[in-house]
């Protein structure tokens, strides 16, 4: 293979950089008014690509009958001990049922019961046939009005200029080609990050998590250098899943109210509380304190709800329903062991994310995010996703109203270079894979991972940092035979990038709210002091920590403002820098 790229241009109104469930609404939406030229950037397919690729068999987050939206975001904020966005999450709570609808119309099956209900399952949340989710989303992007896709090409940076966005540029994975699109917005869905610690499952199996792995953090890294503000890293992400196979456990704690119980045959779960970094944090703690292993009591359900197990799973977990089939021992006959992942870095779940307004607009002029890469807003799941591609389009359409120029310059060519010298470099002894093991090594045993309990202290931070830094000339030394291994070299600097600035956050709470999400030993109790958000922002190569105070008031939406020359005027309340 060639190490000189061929160069495509493009040019669009709006590029979506990621094609899941946030950027294929996004795309949906815009496509509904006509007005735009939309260009969706996927890494892999949009058919099945990003968390939704396996399927869901609920819908997480919808207004039932007898709740009203801000019930949602009381439930958000009491989960989340009251670091969140109130603005962000009612704005979400007002379009859940809307958009579920919209899903429905275009095919996805919604159960219903003998009135023609939704069935319900808990107070938030409706059962449906999912396995198909995606491929509908992918259905409805490509088929509106002025919308385009190109799959199989990793956008790896922004083109931005006095703080202003004006497009990306990225590689195809399957071709010696690089690609240079010019746009007039950029809306930000590339998803989470996963793979910045040490998995459950070593070697072979290490993909197998609850996270796509293929989500590095992609959408944070091009973020966090071109200078957005981020905000509440710190607060992880720790799913609590079944065994090995790393799937979901809502579907059998929620669906037929299994409790959680200790090796002893204790209920433990009452004992520290319900808010979901608790659950982790009771389980976590029962193990250490020898009481494990920690299983969901299922041993005493019916065979119909056996069934319903067996049907929900195959809707977005076949392997669990596989387990439980070949070993001859289902749900019913034995209690289902649980264990707590890797952390990862999750706006759909926890608060970590780009730092936006009301309409999930950065801090960048013309750079919008949804989705899991947006922070304040978590547990919005598979709807609170779609909610945010439709504000994030509703709000990119106000902007270009009045903001239509289109900038071009060179910048782009020295990003191409950097590909072209991972594709031609003579490389060393280590593997991509060797580096990636390393990075997931540094932060399981300084940063909190699964082998500390998910505990860690300013000392380990501070190695984690220095020992994290250190990767960068292993990293910059690495040879690509193809643009296959140039995927993996990016991802593995895009987790750096993530990592380096969660270490800061992380070191920057400094106190214990969210018991293993972010289980600071050096501070571990909770401090009234720090009911603030934790924010930061790149600046001259370093991570600058901003404080900002609670956005209380929900029905006073947070709208930036912007100087002319690019630097942002309001971004909500005085900074307190430390």
């Amino acid at each position: 293979m060639g190490n000189t790229l061929q160069i495509e241009k493009k040019e669009t109104d709006v590029l979506i950089i990621g094609g899941g469930t946030a950027g294929c609404y996004g795309a949906y939406t815009l496509g509904l008014s006509d007005k735009l030229d939309v260009l969706i950037v996927e890494k892999a397919n949009i058919k099945r690509s990003g968390c939704l690729a396996a399927g869901v068999n609920a819908i997480n987050a919808y207004i039932t009958d007898g709740r009203v939206p801000q019930d949602y975001v009381d439930y958000c904020k009491k989960d989340a001990k009251g670091i969140v966005r109130e603005d962000l999450l009612l704005s979400i709570s007002e379009n859940l049922n809307e958009v579920t609808h919209r899903l429905e119309e275009n095919g996805l099956v919604i159960l219903k019961d003998e009135n023609g209900k939704y069935v319900t399952r808990g107070n938030r949340n409706i059962k449906i046939n999912g396995e198909n989710i995606k491929p509908i989303l992918a259905k409805m992007a490509q088929e509106s009005k002025r919308v385009s896709v190109i799959n199989h090409v990793n956008i790896t940076d922004l083109l931005v200029k006095n703080n202003r966005v004006y497009g990306a540029v990225g590689f195809d994975v399957n071709d010696n080609k690089a690609y240079v699109i010019f746009a007039k917005a950029v809306l930000m869905a590339t998803g989470g990050a996963a793979g910045l610690y040490r998995p459950n499952n070593p070697g072979f199996s290490r993909h197998k998590m609850w996270y796509p792995p293929f989500n590095t953090g992609a959408g944070y890294a091009m973020g966090i250098n071109a200078g957005a503000e981020m905000t509440t890293l710190e607060m992880r992400f720790i799913a609590l899943r079944c065994k090995d196979t790393i799937a979901p456990t809502g579907t059998i704690a929620q669906g037929v109210q299994a409790k959680q119980m200790n090796g002893l045959g204790e209920i433990y779960e009452t004992k520290y509380g319900v808010a979901t970094c608790e659950r982790v944090y009771g389980t976590t703690e029962e193990n250490r304190q020898g009481r494990g292993p920690c299983y969901l009591k299922t041993d005493e359900i019916s065979k119909a709800q056996e069934d319903e197990l067996y049907k929900a799973y195959l809707n977005m977990a076949p392997s669990q329903t596989l387990k439980w089939l070949e070993g001859g021992q289902g749900p019913a006959k034995q209690n289902v062991e649980i264990e707590g992942t890797e952390p990862y870095i999750v706006g759909g779940h926890t608060a970590s994310g780009y730092w936006v307004d009301n309409n999930r607009a950065t801090t960048v002029q013309g750079l919008y995010a949804a989705g899991d890469v947006t922070g304040g807003a978590p547990q919005k799941y598979v709807t609170g996703a779609l909610a945010e591609g439709k504000i994030a389009a509703l709000g990119i359409e106000q902007y270009l109203s009045i903001n239509s120029s289109h900038e071009t310059d060179d910048s782009w060519e020295k990003i191409v270079q950097e590909y072209e010298t991972f594709l031609s470099n003579e490389g060393n002894n280590i593997t991509i894979e060797q580096l990636e093991e390393t990075l997931q090594k540094i932060m399981d045993e300084y940063a909190g991972g699964i082998s500390k309990g998910y505990q860690f202290n300013d000392t380990g931070l501070a190695l984690a940092k220095e020992k994290l830094n250190g990767l960068y000339p292993v990293l910059e030394s690495l040879r690509a035979a193809d643009t296959d291994d140039l995927l993996q070299i990016y991802e593995i600097k895009e987790r750096l990038t993530v990592a380096r600035s969660l270490i800061e956050h992380l070191g920057a709470r400094k106190e214990t709210r969210w018991h293993s999400f972010a289980e600071n030993m050096s501070y571990p109790t909770e401090d009234k002091g720090f009911e603030l958000y934790v924010n930061s922002v790149k600046e001259n190569g370093q991570i600058k920590i901003v404080k900002r105070p609670l956005v209380v008031d929900e029905y006073t939406p947070l709208i930036f403002t912007f100087n002319e020359d690019g630097s942002v005027a309001f971004a909500g309340g005085e900074e307190d820098e430390h």
